[in-house]
């Protein structure tokens, strides 16, 4: 029952005052006598759960087990797991844990200039700092004394608690085979020897402990972080780190300081949309396109072979005034504004790190320890065995050779995948070539939509329904892919936790990238770049005329699809986060006897909740990632992406915090004191976003061929933009149509128009390029080049000037170090004084020794 790959860990409030259950995990009657036809299965679990179990207490954990006749379904047996004080002493001094010995003298970091302003957004001093900054040490059982022990129940935090009994769950052996020690809770719960095993809540988040019990985290967390009403507050980043770990804990804070940096490019955005709004007016491109005598006047080429027609270009008339609204003059200065901003995030968060490291004693962090285990997976596939050169002990081995063949069927699948991504694309573009006659005819016979015609034109109305059915394709596409890439990473045999999930991440990633961005990158700059010429038209499969960009360019369709991609995906997310723990929950919650969760006990109540996963997190950085991208590859062409994001964070703060706290078992604690390499992706993804918007800004906005018509080719001294319109068509004689693409009704002009900077058909070298053509493609490459070089020689300005740690950081490691140091010394000199019975003069000798290691630390310091 359940899923086998997490823990939780409670209070126990039911009857059992003064002990701890820490752990809970079940085995089901039905799954040791299901399967008769193998003796191996059916008798093995048995003896595997009593050895296990007999070697748990061994190690000095308390065991109680819960008969099956009290559980809901009447089948499940549950093992409560109990550790008492002297276990957690023993084992929080094997992994390093670090306990107060001192309160901190070092003031917490000052507020802010006028922080009263900010008052609303703060939370009570006793959420925010439940407990006050000391100075630490690595605990040990032989220094006890000089660790602030108040009450030995609470002196370990939960999470502390929740790793040292995982911990030991994951190194107890439960029997031997082929020579060899099998251990460790994973290959039981693979097994089947044991249906789940989590660490339990530490009390009900609807109601607070009863006294004399202190209020129990959960309820804290749930009153003051998981409310949507309080979505404007901080978060109570402390103590989601005591109750969930270092590894949970810094998702959150990565993921409020990027919404944070967030509202600064909202803003800006937002005042360039409102420019860009205000302006919209005096834009002389949509005056001369909505101009009855001079866009009326204008024939434009059919934009489709033999069904469409010829049109006039006022009719475009709304698409122009929206166009103007993200193609402006302030959409170079947001995209200069974005490329700085992506360096200032990525060099803050560094500093922002580097501050956790040092509040959370991550600053001599070493890899969590289950990161390098070996995969149970790993160790079954295994047949040769290899002498580690760093433990001298045999270890498994898998040869080079095995994995080849899973490596080449790994890659290919993910070409593949990707592939077929692209292929979908195509189709998609397909569709649009396909629907646009459609819609256009159908527009030109109906009179009835006289009226909408010049709010829903034929380009808008497909691209439109384009980029809703291409949010759909990526969103089955994706379902598919999340399924197919976890299982072609198994049949990877990665040797340890941390291998498969590198391997897992860069799958993703990979397929998520081409997957949600490519049609962006198609839009931006592909899409009406090798349209061709009327009477020499480019096709697709020599079937398809290839897709023309609107006469005010690309931009308002690459706008379009970003909107409706991003938005979707968010909302989608949201709702799938919320809706569906929330249901499955509903459902198991509704098969207990009592129904009702307030009846039937605490650890069940944790075992019908859904399971985080050891990969919970990752999908979590994935969609911030994904976002992230959203945000900056494309922000040129939609200046409101940073406020949309912004929205959502707000919104995903909440939604993760309710779901953990109330929907999900508790996560196994673990720590971390990165973001891993998401870092890495994050710094790469600013790199390309500088030259995406410098692409974008140059070849799909119409900014660079404007300046150029401004400073080379106006005629008109008072009004500059005047004739740019007309200036940016290029003519073509009707006369010159082949049979097969010409419109079937003959009309009363004789020529056509089309975007383009082509010789009109009465010069000698009619239909070529023109002088302005390649003056444009000049401005355009030199604005590259140019605005690339200014955001990259600020990036590493900014880099260089910001530092990795803030220096008043800097300043309390050392202050901390110095203050460990003394601490310790005089600690020992106070044993040696008291226990060790000396004489004066050795005892002189001794204190002269212990000085020289303080100054020692201080001068290395």
């Amino acid at each position: 029952m359940g899923d086998p790959n997490v823990l939780e860990m409670v209070r126990q409030e039911e009857g059992r005052t003064g002990r701890e259950a820490d752990y809970a995990f079940d085995a089901n009657e039905q799954s040791l006598g299901s399967r008769e036809t193998s003796l191996l299965i059916h008798e093995e679990p048995t003896e595997r759960r009593k050895e296990f179990e007999e070697n748990l207490r061994k190690t000095g954990l308390e065991l109680e087990i819960e008969d099956k006749t009290n559980s809901e379904d009447g089948k499940t047996y549950f093992v409560k797991i109990h550790a008492p004080w002297e276990v957690l002493a023993t084992y929080a001094e094997v992994l390093g844990i670090k306990m107060p010995i001192k309160e901190s003298d070092i003031p917490r970091p000052e507020t802010i200039p006028f922080s009263y302003v900010l008052g609303p957004l703060k939370l009570p001093r006793n959420v925010k700092h439940p407990h006050p900054e000391y100075f630490t040490a690595q605990f040990t059982r032989h220094r006890q004394e000089l660790f602030l022990i108040d009450d030995k129940s609470t002196f370990f935090p939960s999470s502390s608690r929740n790793r040292i009994v995982y911990y030991i769950l994951s190194r107890c052996p439960f029997s031997m085979e082929d020579g060899k020690k099998r251990f460790g809770i994973e290959r039981l719960l693979n097994s089947h020897t044991y249906s789940s095993a989590y660490p339990l809540h530490d009390g009900q988040y609807w109601k607070p402990s009863e006294p004399p019990n202190p209020v129990n985290e959960r309820y804290t967390l749930c009153q003051n972080w998981a409310r949507f009403s309080y979505f404007y507050k901080e978060q109570p980043l402390d103590l989601i780190r005591n109750y969930y770990g270092e590894k949970i804990g810094i998702y959150f804070v990565f993921l409020g300081f990027y919404t944070e940096m967030l509202s600064f490019a909202a803003v800006v955005g937002l005042a360039c949309f409102i420019y860009g709004l205000l302006s919209m007016g005096g834009s002389s491109s949509s005056i001369e396109i909505c101009d009855p005598d001079i866009g009326g006047q204008i024939i434009m080429c059919p934009l489709c072979d033999q069904v469409c027609d010829y049109w006039r270009l006022n009719s475009t008339c709304l698409a122009s005034k929206v166009s103007h609204l993200f193609d402006n003059e302030s959409t170079v200065f947001f995209a200069i504004f974005m490329g700085i901003w992506v360096t200032l995030f990525l060099e803050f968060w560094k500093q922002r790190q580097a501050r956790l490291e040092y509040e959370w004693d991550l600053v001599d962090f070493e890899e969590e320890q289950q990161q390098h285990q070996l995969r149970p997976e790993f160790e079954a596939m295994c047949k040769h065995r290899k002498m580690n050169p760093v433990t001298k002990e045999m270890e498994p081995h898998m040869p080079l050779h095995r994995r080849i063949p899973w490596y080449f069927v790994s890659g290919a699948t993910v070409t593949l995948w990707m592939a077929l991504v692209v292929s979908c694309m195509v189709a998609v573009i397909i569709y649009r070539l396909s629907v646009f006659a459609t819609f256009a005819s159908f527009m030109e016979s109906e009179t009835s939509l006289k009226h909408v015609k010049s709010i829903l034109t034929p380009q808008i109305t497909t691209s439109l329904t384009g980029s809703c059915l291409n949010f759909i394709v990526i969103l089955c596409l994706n379902f598919f892919y999340e399924k197919l890439s976890a299982w072609i990473t198994k049949m990877e045999i990665p040797r340890t936790y941390q291998e498969y999930e590198s391997s897992l991440t860069l799958k993703m990633f990979l397929f998520q990238f081409v997957n949600f961005y490519s049609s962006c990158f198609y839009v931006a700059f592909f899409k009406g770049k090798f349209v061709g010429y009327p009477g020499k038209y480019t096709y697709l499969f020599n079937v398809w005329r290839s897709e023309e960009c609107d006469p005010g360019g690309c931009l308002i369709e690459l706008t379009t699809q970003l909107t409706i991609i991003m938005t979707g995906k968010q909302i989608f997310g949201n709702v799938k986060e919320a809706i569906y723990p929330l249901v499955l929950n509903w459902w198991r919650r509704r098969k207990a006897r009592t129904n009702s969760e307030k009846l039937y006990s605490r650890w069940e109540q944790d075992h019908d909740l859904e399971t985080f996963g050891s990969l919970g997190l990752f999908y979590e950085y994935l969609e911030t990632v994904t976002q992230f991208g959203f945000v900056t590859l494309f922000v040129a062409s939609f200046p409101l992406a940073p406020l949309l994001a912004l929205l959502n964070n707000i919104i995903e703060i909440r939604v993760d915090a309710w779901k953990l706290t109330t929907q999900y078992r508790r996560p196994v604690a673990a720590k971390a004191h990165s973001i891993g390499v998401w870092q890495d992706i994050l710094n790469g993804m600013a790199v390309l976003s500088v030259a995406t918007n410098a692409f974008i800004v140059a070849f799909t906005s119409d900014i660079v061929p404007r300046l150029v018509y401004y400073y080379a080719y106006s005629t008109n001294a008072v009004k500059p933009m005047k004739g740019y319109v007309n200036n940016s068509l290029s003519v073509f004689l009707i006369a010159d149509f082949p049979n097969h693409t010409a419109p079937s009704e003959k009309r009363d002009f004789a020529t056509c128009r089309y975007r383009d900077y082509r010789y009109p058909p009465d010069h000698d070298h009619k239909y070529f390029h023109n002088m302005q053509f390649w003056h444009v493609l000049a401005a355009k490459m030199t604005f590259i080049i140019v605005m690339e070089h200014i955001v990259f020689l600020v990036k590493f300005l900014l880099a260089w000037m910001i530092p990795d740690v803030s220096k008043d950081v800097l300043e309390r490691i050392k202050r901390e170090k110095l203050m460990t140091v003394k601490i310790l010394h005089d600690f020992e000199l106070n044993q040696l004084k008291e226990n060790l019975k000396i004489d004066s003069n050795d005892f002189v000798k001794e204190v002269m020794i212990q000085e020289n290691k303080v100054q020692l630390a201080k001068s290395t310091i």
